[in-house]
């Protein structure tokens, strides 16, 4: 599993032109089985994104279509972990083998 975790590096009234993209790039992740959740950080900003992706190489293939990677106005950190401990009902996402 990846935690990503996006950092804004423009101001909001640069980034808030690219968020209904940025909304298209993530139902687009969901609907390929790509993430488990996402939302923005409180304050706002940058934004988490968990993925459940087996290959580091595919997330960073991944973020690249993100139009605030496009668009240089987020800095991205990539961070792989292996859940030990979940919930029961997220066990769905985690490999067999985490």
């Amino acid at each position: 599993m990846f935690i990503i975790i996006l950092t804004y590096k423009k101001p909001l009234s640069e980034i808030d032109p690219h968020i209904p993209a940025h909304r298209v790039f993530l139902d687009a992740g969901y609907k390929n089985n790509a993430f488990v959740a996402s939302g923005a950080k409180a304050p706002r900003t940058g934004g988490v994104i968990i993925s459940h992706l087996k290959n580091r190489a595919d997330v960073e293939a991944l973020v690249k279509q993100d139009p605030f990677y496009q668009h240089d106005v987020a800095d991205y950190e990539i961070i792989e972990f292996q859940p030990s401990k979940f919930h029961p009902d997220f066990s769905a996402f985690v490999s067999e083998k985490a």
